[in-house]
């Protein structure tokens, strides 16, 4: 669902609010959820899921599949999310 699509739902659920207003909560629930991540804390949504940050280990060996040649990858950090049980049971069904 893109962000224009959310918005509109947003607001056919909440008839009396703005829609710069539902653009202003979506921007700043979007920020607070970088500040966590960039803190290191794990965001935990009941219901939903979790976000967490996991580091991947650098690679001394990796191959560029274009060409064959042997790179170096360093370590990075990327943002992963677990699904809780009732979502994955929601999706099932």
């Amino acid at each position: 669902m893109s962000r224009h699509k959310l918005i509109n739902q947003l607001k056919l659920k909440n008839p009396t609010l703005q829609i710069s207003e539902l653009e202003d909560v979506i921007d700043s629930f979007c920020k607070s959820l970088e500040k966590a991540l960039i803190s290191g804390y794990n965001i935990e949504l009941r219901g939903f899921g979790t976000f967490f940050v996991k580091k991947i280990k650098e690679k001394y060996s990796a191959r560029n599949p274009k060409t064959g040649e042997i790179i170096y990858v360093p370590e990075k950090n990327k943002v992963r999310f677990k699904a809780s049980k009732k979502l994955k049971k929601i999706i099932n069904e």
